[in-house]
């Protein structure tokens, strides 16, 4: 069974289509990547998926659970959407122990971790509005994946991000698949993408118009 299903989701604001009646499945330990121009649906479908907005019909189950009904929230998962917002007169480590704080799942070192892998320094006290566009991305991933949720949305985690810090984020996305992870991301470098993930949706007006396979499954014939 799949991880996530969306069965003919739609979502309409202000009587204009975002979505149009999208059924996907995405299985565990493997990387999608959505690909579109601007306003195609990408982050909206994020979105949804995240339980951010009710889709207007349609369902999404998690793990068996359907959003909206049995769950109102995924009980796992990650997300970095847009521009991350943090507290500002905080220290990147601060903002983390209080995000983590609300479940209680990682102690600090862990999260020590996660802040030495994107590429930032733990022990840094410079407070979060005083951080880079670079070092606010850097950030913003290390919240997303610190708990090791089961399901990771990253929309343009390599915004802002130098060739050090993509390939930072390329080691993550790698430890987080192998691990068991679901991961859906979109980047507007089309090469990167496919880099990145194992599968491509493709999206023009909130429609999946393609599919591609980049990796196979490691059993799976060639």
């Amino acid at each position: 069974m799949a991880m996530l299903e969306i069965q003919g989701v739609t979502k309409i604001i202000k009587r204009n289509m975002i979505i149009d009646d999208i059924s996907v499945s995405f299985s565990s330990g493997r990387v999608y990547g959505l690909k579109g121009i601007n306003g195609c649906g990408k982050t909206m479908m994020m979105r949804l998926i995240s339980g951010l907005i009710k889709p207007t019909k349609g369902k999404i189950t998690i793990q068996g659970k359907q959003l909206w009904k049995d769950i109102n929230f995924p009980e796992s998962i990650g997300i970095l959407i847009e521009n991350p917002s943090f507290l500002d007169d905080y220290s990147g480590l601060e903002n983390l122990k209080i995000l983590a704080g609300l479940k209680n799942k990682i102690d600090e070192q862990t999260i020590r971790d996660i802040i030495t892998e994107v590429g930032l320094n733990p022990d840094d006290k410079k407070k979060y509005k005083k951080y880079s566009l670079g070092m606010k991305q850097r950030l913003g991933i290390a919240a997303a994946v610190m708990e090791h949720p089961d399901i990771i949305l990253l929309d343009e985690p390599t915004n802002a991000l130098d060739s050090t810090g993509i390939e930072q984020l390329k080691m993550i996305v790698k430890k987080e698949k192998q691990r068991g992870a679901l991961i859906i991301l979109t980047c507007h470098d089309f090469e990167l993408l496919k880099e990145f993930t194992d599968e491509i949706y493709y999206m023009e007006n909130g429609k999946i118009t393609d599919h591609s396979i980049e990796k196979k499954e490691e059993n799976e014939p060639l």
